[in-house]
């Protein structure tokens, strides 16, 4: 569909009042929902009775940081680095928890784990995934590989999507506009679009949810000039989203739930920075197509509940480049799919004591074409069964104890143990609770990395092994929140690339050594007033030198909110990004370069006022109002002083 089309379709909806309410309930009952989590056992737990410090970003906290898009909302959450997010829009993301990289950082949709299966680390390209289709976000960090298997070696970040409020039928529809500027650029048009709209509603027996949106951004070089007369061409961004579900509740025991989604990405690139000054082309195009469907029945019994996360994914990458060594066009074209099926169990032993098993299937496989060779889909696959048991005791007197083990049977490598033990107890007589883990993980190898023409068929997972202890405590009748929490980990059989100089011969091994990375995450809030919100966290992250690339060692978030009036809301935030080292190809000497980026320091603002009150809304937001020029990426260029302005009608 034309994104013009989509933006005069929301921009209709809005003038004619023909849209319909969002789901308010979840704003309603935000405050409850900030007490329960779910990421450590599956299922909802009070959060005092957590023995992870779990960071829940809630369906206000997101209306409260209109503008923002995904990337930006997760980088200011402690522990949390999502490099790419001040770049140009289609520049690839990094996320990086406790010194791992993306295929260390599992990420969850509605509970079922995603990823490209034709990527080189298996990681999911968080720019398919649009913020105005979120309701809420956890971020547990640690090793969770007993829960969720490979990949979550250093994080999970679980991501619940929006669905259907109470009312028989509601909607929204929205259009926001801004400008997309660099340090050194001036535009004042609009550069970037974001429009769309949803309906949703509920029955007797059936709920619906469905929604549109589309983004478009332009006006910005993803490749930073190299001297002050440059002129690189544009990359520009565009994307689409579509999203059903449909529920039906069968009884009061059984609900079925349905999924479909589509999601398509379009952006320029430009080809890796050297310091040569030919990598920028208008030429480079790169297109990413994503089909999801599942189905998550949940059946309720006397003791407990049964869940069924079953979805089959589907990616196709197309790139359409010109190569310079050859002065020709070329195409490639990577695709995967892949299959979950995660059955578990809770069962209530008593009040105080109930245990989650299940066993987790995943299938995945790819292909690819390129100028120089492919891969065939027959041979270029594998698959894995994983059987997991936790344990989750609470107790009146304070003590609980989360503790669990998951094997992972794997078709090429064999099997994996991975467990964890985590108990915490809460004082109660005192405002206090402590917090101790020991947690194993693992991240299996890439298809790519072991069946390409550089694949290995004999690598092993990397493993991981995770300590933390910390505190959680409150003051001041519960307004101020305080909590801390000190790691460090340890990785072995670290997946890496040989490439032999005298042979040419190169491909993808375990590299023997132990690799550590330690740090301090701390997070405080602090009620000011019914209407002052004052939120803070500090990230202190130390790693071996076979990790530091593009990893801040101290970082600093802190945000106000003030709800003026019960129509007017006002934010303000600030981040602290310290040094960090980076690397490139330096195309003079034929060798890898390290290079240290310099700190910088971010303001952004916004405000949000009702002009017809739960009905229609508008927003204003400036981010890097101090127009800082700073570097996030070696070569790359990031976002100066940018303006954006939004409407959003419900009813």
């Amino acid at each position: 569909m034309n994104k013009k089309i989509v933006r005069i379709s929301a921009l209709c909806v809005l003038i004619t009042s023909c849209a319909f309410a969002q789901q308010s309930e979840a704003i309603s009952s935000q405050d409850e929902l900030k007490e329960v989590v779910v990421s450590d056992s599956k299922f909802a737990l009070a959060k005092e009775k957590s023995g992870k410090v779990i960071t829940k970003i809630t369906a206000q906290d997101l209306k409260n940081k209109a503008g923002q898009n995904l990337a930006n909302i997760l980088s200011a959450v402690a522990g949390l680095e999502i490099n790419g997010n001040q770049s140009a829009a289609g520049k690839n993301l990094g996320y990086y928890i406790r010194g791992g990289k993306n295929n260390q950082v599992l990420i969850l949709i509605d509970g079922i784990p995603v990823n490209d299966a034709s990527g080189i680390s298996f990681e999911y390209d968080l720019r398919l995934l649009p913020i105005d289709q979120v309701e809420s976000i956890e971020i547990m960090k640690g090793a969770a590989s007993t829960l969720y298997g490979s990949g979550a070696a250093t994080g999970v970040i679980s991501i619940t999507l929006k669905k259907s409020g109470k009312k028989a039928i509601q909607g929204n529809a929205y259009v926001n506009v801004g400008t997309n500027n660099t340090a050194t650029s001036d535009k004042t048009s609009a550069q970037s679009y974001n429009q769309g709209f949803s309906v949703n509603g509920k029955g007797n027996k059936v709920n619906y949810f469905a929604s549109l949106s589309s983004t478009e951004i332009m006006g910005m070089s993803q490749i930073a000039p190299l001297t002050p007369t440059d002129k690189y061409e544009e990359d520009d961004f565009s994307r689409i989203n579509y999203l059903a579900k449909v529920g039906y509740l069968v009884s009061d025991k059984l609900k079925l739930d349905f999924f479909g989604n589509y999601d398509k990405v379009s952006t320029d690139y430009d080809a890796s920075f050297d310091n040569t000054g030919f990598n920028d082309t208008d030429l480079n195009t790169t297109m990413s197509e994503q089909f999801r469907f599942g189905f998550l029945p949940k059946y309720k019994y006397a003791k407990g509940e049964f869940n069924l996360n079953s979805s089959f994914n589907k990616i196709v990458r197309t790139y359409n480049d010109f190569d310079f060594y050859s002065n020709k066009p070329g195409f490639s074209q990577y695709e995967s799919r892949s299959v979950n099926l995660d059955g578990f169990n809770k069962y209530e032993v008593t009040e105080r004591f109930f245990f989650v098993a299940g066993t987790h299937y995943q299938f995945h496989d790819m292909n690819s074409v390129t100028p120089y060779g492919g891969i065939l889909k027959e041979a270029t696959k594998f698959n894995m069964i994983d059987p997991y048991i936790t344990g989750v005791f609470t107790s009146d007197l304070g003590l609980n104890l989360n503790a669990g083990a998951r094997l992972n049977i794997h078709s090429q490598y064999g099997n994996q143990l991975v467990y964890n033990l985590n108990p915490s107890f809460d004082f109660q007589t005192i405002p206090l609770k402590i917090l101790a883990s020991y947690s194993t993980a693992f991240v299996t190898p890439s298809l790519y990395q072991l069946y390409s023409e550089y694949g290995n068929a004999d690598l092993t997972p990397e493993k991981n092994r995770t300590i933390e202890v910390g505190f959680e405590t409150q003051f001041l009748d519960k307004k101020l929140k305080l909590n801390t929490v000190a790691f460090h980990r340890e990785q072995t059989n670290f997946i890496g690339f040989y490439f032999d100089p005298v042979t040419f011969d190169s491909n993808y091994i375990n590299i023997d050594g132990l690799s550590k990375a330690k740090g301090v995450e701390t997070e405080i809030s602090f009620a000011l007033s019914a209407n002052i919100n004052w939120n803070s966290n500090y990230t202190f992250t130390q790693v071996d030198s076979a990790l530091d690339r593009l990893i801040p060692k101290h970082k600093v978030n802190s945000a106000l909110g003030f709800q003026i009036n019960s129509r007017l809301f006002w934010g303000v935030d600030y981040q602290y990004v310290a040094n960090r080292n980076d690397a490139f190809y330096d195309g003079n000497t034929f060798a890898t370069k390290k290079i240290v980026l310099g700190s910088y320091q971010l303001v952004n603002t916004s405000v949000r006022y009702e002009l017809v009150k739960n009905r229609l809304s508008i927003f204003g937001a400036v981010s890097n109002i101090l127009n800082a020029d700073f570097v996030e990426n070696v070569g790359y260029n990031t976002l100066g002083r940018n303006f954006k302005l939004g409407l959003n009608f419900i009813l």
